[in-house]
């Protein structure tokens, strides 16, 4: 098992990058939220590598606020654990083992909420990370003095209260705080709920404004795939690989960014660590990086989902090997998608570059992304994800995507939909699929109900899917019931074939 005294018996032969010693010494910097695949896939990765450069110098203590999992495996490899960076970067396959030596230990807040509330007194702490979950950044009436407060917001203003007595609101003693949960402005919406929680428990004037003043809560974004354990044939030959077993052991693609948001240079020298790595953005407004993602990366996987589903494919990996899904992609992200988001913040070449480096992390070998993952909430996604991109090529050209319509054409259709009693089951040309979404029996009623002729136009129209009437947006309603026609007509293959054989990709 990989422990602290097995690290010097790994052979020098065996492709694995391991710590040195005085790694093990460093004073501990973090608090960490959470012992989850993500974090430890890429804000850890990033302290760890920083680490090994003598630049951040500084090790985490990760809070498990959870009952679910058990933890008492860290302990017992000395809170080590390899990080297996698998994938393609520039058309080249990378394959990379670190032993991450960034945490030094892991305390249950439940049963040790003492020890972590001892770590305010720790003069070095200076950032505390988070992920729980999306749900974990919402609002509880919460009493701190608990032990431990309910929610993790609760548990946060505990933490920072302790400090602000220790150190008697010094300004230096403020703590820089970047959640990484997946919800727009999560940085400031946790802001708000501990203000909101410390005026609930009473908490003097002098901690508000130390609070507010000393503190840097920063809106983040992160961006890379941490599938977690791989499967176990996988893992044995991973193992077989390294010469030792790792039960923390973690894939990851290459690609990886955290995009913090902040102008503040107490932050900037703070986080240090991204002096080590492109990966690490800080900047004055993120918004770029969240729309770089969410069109070019989300919204593909969107627009493309229908359509792989409709082909047979159940993995993007496999879908990738068809030259019809990936000309469609490219010229989805080059003619259409690219064009509607450039703006004076987003160049060309910075999407460009991004789009190239969706279709490599698409194309990677060793992740099964699969497309029924993908389809969840399909409804949800589409409007989030590629409405505001239709909307916004609309109002620049004053013409629409056809590779959208397309898209778009081949939900519609895999929302035709049965309900056998229990879920929601769709079939085309013999191929049965399950769909889990919220407006699954919407669908199933329209396509029982509506004439072809008339189904798109009644969906374009229905504003509790769209929040808007897209039949306004001239000549859409028809390029989509011509693509769904085709696709009815003529199946995928051809319909695909046919709409992009005469499109070149845009490059200037």
């Amino acid at each position: 098992m990989l422990t602290r005294f097995t690290l010097k018996n790994i052979s020098s032969q065996t492709d694995v990058r391991i710590p040195s010693e005085n790694i093990f010494d460093l004073p501990e910097k973090v608090l960490q939220f959470g012992t989850g695949v993500l974090l430890r896939g890429l804000p850890d990765y990033f302290i760890d590598k920083a680490n090994r450069a003598g630049i951040f110098n500084g090790r985490i203590v990760v809070v498990k606020s959870t009952d679910t999992g058990d933890s008492s495996v860290f302990e017992k490899q000395d809170n080590l654990y390899t990080v297996c960076v698998r994938g393609i970067s520039d058309g080249v396959k990378i394959e990379e083992n670190i032993v991450n030596a960034s945490i030094s230990r892991v305390v249950a807040a439940k049963t040790e909420w003492g020890k972590i509330l001892q770590c305010a007194h720790n003069p070095e702490m200076q950032l505390i990370i988070s992920n729980t979950t999306e749900v974990g950044i919402s609002f509880v009436k919460d009493d701190i003095w608990q032990s431990p407060p309910v929610s993790f917001p609760g548990k946060l203003l505990s933490f920072l209260y302790e400090r602000y007595k220790t150190f008697h609101g010094s300004e230096e003693s403020g703590m820089v705080i970047v959640p990484t949960e997946l919800i727009p402005d999560n940085g400031k919406k946790l802001e708000s709920i501990v203000l909101e929680l410390a005026h609930l428990n009473g908490l003097e004037e002098s901690f508000m404004d130390w609070l507010e003043n000393s503190n840097h809560f920063c809106n983040s974004l992160v961006d890379r795939i941490v599938p977690g354990l791989p499967a176990t044939s996988l893992k044995e030959a991973l193992e077989s690989q390294l010469h030792y077993k790792d039960e923390l052991l973690i894939m990851a693609e290459v690609y990886r960014l955290w995009a913090i948001e902040s102008s503040s240079e107490r932050v900037t020298k703070i986080l240090s660590f991204s002096k080590v790595d492109e990966g690490v953005a800080i900047a004055p407004d993120i918004t770029k990086f969240r729309e770089l993602k969410l069109r070019l990366l989300n919204g593909t996987h969107t627009l493309t989902c229908a359509l792989a589903i409709l082909l047979g494919h159940t993995t993007v990996k496999e879908a990738m090997e068809d030259q019809l899904i990936t000309g469609y992609m490219q010229k989805l992200m080059m003619n259409e998608i690219i064009p509607a988001v450039i703006n004076d913040h987003i160049s060309k070449e910075e999407a460009m570059r991004f789009a190239t480096q969706v279709l490599d992390r698409f194309r990677n070998p060793y992740l099964d992304h699969k497309w029924s993952s993908i389809s969840t909430q399909y409804s949800s996604k589409m409007k989030l994800r590629n409405l505001p991109l239709l909307l916004k090529y609309h109002e620049k050209y004053e013409s629409n995507p056809e590779l959208v319509a397309l898209g778009f054409a081949a939900y519609l259709l895999i929302m035709k939909l049965e309900f056998d009693g229990k879920i929601y089951k769709g079939e085309i040309d013999g191929l049965t699929y399950v769909m889990q979404d919220d407006k699954a029996g919407y669908f199933a009623g329209v396509w029982k109900n509506t004439p072809v002729e008339a189904l798109v136009e009644k969906v374009l129209q229905e504003e509790t899917l769209w929040e808007k009437d897209l039949t306004e947006l001239n000549g859409f309603s028809l390029l989509v019931s011509a693509k769904l026609k085709a696709l009815m007509r003529d199946g995928a293959t051809a319909t695909i074939r046919n709409t992009i054989k005469d499109k070149t990709v845009i490059q200037s």
